[in-house]
């Protein structure tokens, strides 16, 4: 029977715990498991569990590391629980710098003979260069990506087809049935709402619903710049009196407030794997919104339908401070580029400015805060800026009203089930874990490819790159 470790810096609820139990319970009756971490979980896990505090986040262990120590524990706790070594070393999110040691600990382990597999689910590269290890990425071992479009990356930025998988996360149907909460017409957003997720432009949209909904976001964010841009988001709701209600999700379980919505929105800007433009068909609900490309791409090819979703939301220029918009965007880009250790020359930066302007308008997505609710403000105050933005943008006449709605619920949700289900999940997951356990592979990863993808100056939107001010 195979061992399996899997190591992450945490065990704390989200989505990486989640996507780590869901391997555990695949696994379960093939192989042998056992997890470690630097941040325990404070309700139980279904396998055993040690603790080495010195792989947890800098912010929560800010102690200075020994890597070949750490890396000697690791082994140490493998060998205690399997009497042995381990046939495979599942490593979650190691290129995100949030442990500043975690890379020299990782060279460490492969020199002692372990066999890793590291799985990304989020790039430092897209949008997180807090985040960013100056040090080149492990070498010569396996990666895992959870779409087509990192999996399409890595191929480019110098990794082969032998020694990186594609391991889709699984969706599983809700199971328990419960009451619908009584309440008034409830569209949901049911995210955690930090700033990727697009809280202004969910806003926006409230103004033109049509049949008295109340828009509910479901749940608060935990980082402090987050924490910061939220606050302010439900100080602006109160002042200007919207029909918008934050922590939904504090008060009403997830499964009751999913009955309870008339239909489900997302405005997010960018997404990991994208459970968001999933789970609304489970719950027999329609999902409208903001479409991202190179996520739902994905969805699409396995015959999930989200052509009714846009691509983008207009405004217009006119509406903001233009001269003001481009120097924050440029000074933002120029500062991010440093970060990265790239340059950038002021023509791109220009060429770039015009390509998102054309036609006199520009994408809300694109914009920070502050120029966000200059634009709602506006559209509340000027019924005429009212009508240009339906002019702009004409599904919003309106929202979250599909064709063959019916139809196109019975389809996504056969399309989901058939292609996210635990079964599919398991098949791939322990396929992939024979091929990492018998297979060596020689691969380096160009950190410069990844770089030069993500940071696109053609969608370079603060919300996602600037810090926040208000």
């Amino acid at each position: 029977m195979m061992k399996i470790v899997l190591i992450h810096y945490h065990l704390k609820t989200g989505g990486v715990t989640t996507v780590l139990r869901q391997q555990l319970e695949a696994i379960h009756k093939n192989f042998e498991a056992l997890v470690i971490t630097g941040t325990p979980p404070k309700t139980p896990f279904p396998v055993d569990i040690i603790h080495i505090p010195q792989l947890a986040y800098s912010t929560t262990y800010p102690h200075p590391i020994n890597p070949e120590a750490v890396a000697d524990a690791i082994v140490a706790a493998i060998h205690s629980r399997f009497d042995g070594p381990c046939d495979v070393l599942h490593v979650h999110n190691p290129t995100l710098a949030k442990n500043r040691s975690f890379l020299k600990v990782l060279t460490a382990l492969q020199r002692k003979g372990l066999n890793l597999l590291l799985q990304i689910h989020d790039f430092a590269e897209d949008g997180r260069p807090s985040a960013y290890f100056a040090e080149e990425y492990p070498a010569d071992c396996h990666y895992c990506v959870i779409n087509d479009r990192d999996y399409d990356v890595l191929l480019r930025a110098g990794l082969k087809r032998e020694g990186l998988h594609r391991l889709p996360n699984t969706v599983n149907p809700y199971s328990e049935p419960r009451q619908p909460v009584p309440m008034k017409p409830m569209v949901l957003y049911p995210i955690r709402a930090i700033r990727r997720k697009n809280i202004g432009e969910a806003i926006l949209l409230s103004l033109f619903f049509k049949n008295q909904e109340f828009l509910a976001v479901t749940l608060p964010p935990n980082s402090p710049t987050d924490i910061k841009s939220y606050s302010a988001w439900k100080s602006f709701v109160k002042d200007y009196h919207f029909n918008v209600e934050f922590d939904k999700g504090l008060k009403d379980d997830f499964t009751s407030l999913m009955q309870s919505a008339r239909w489900l929105i997302t405005t997010s800007i960018t997404e990991g794997f994208g459970f968001s433009f999933l789970e609304p068909w489970l719950f027999e609900k329609v999902l409208w919104g903001r479409e991202l490309a190179d996520i739902c791409q994905d969805f699409e090819s396995n015959g999930i339908r989200l052509d009714h979703l846009y691509p983008r939301l207009n405004v217009s220029l006119d509406w903001i401070n233009y001269h003001q918009f481009f120097q924050t965007w440029k000074n933002c880009i120029i500062t991010v580029c440093s970060l990265f250790q790239v340059t950038i020359d002021n023509t791109r930066i220009k060429d770039a400015f015009d390509t998102i302007t054309e036609n006199g308008s520009i994408d809300f997505g694109l914009l920070n805060e502050v120029h966000q609710k200059k634009i709602i403000t506006g559209l509340i105050f000027n019924r005429g800026r009212f009508d240009q933005m339906c002019r702009l943008n004409p599904f919003l006449s309106d929202p979250g009203n599909v064709s063959n709605a019916d139809k196109l619920v019975k389809n996504n949700k056969r399309a989901i089930i058939e292609t996210y289900n635990k079964d599919t999940y398991r098949r791939k997951l322990i396929d992939m874990y024979q091929k990492v356990a018998q297979s060596e592979v020689k691969q380096r990863i160009n950190k410069a490819v990844l770089i030069s993808t993500f940071l696109n100056p053609e969608q370079f939107s603060l919300l996602k790159w600037s810090d926040y001010f208000d």
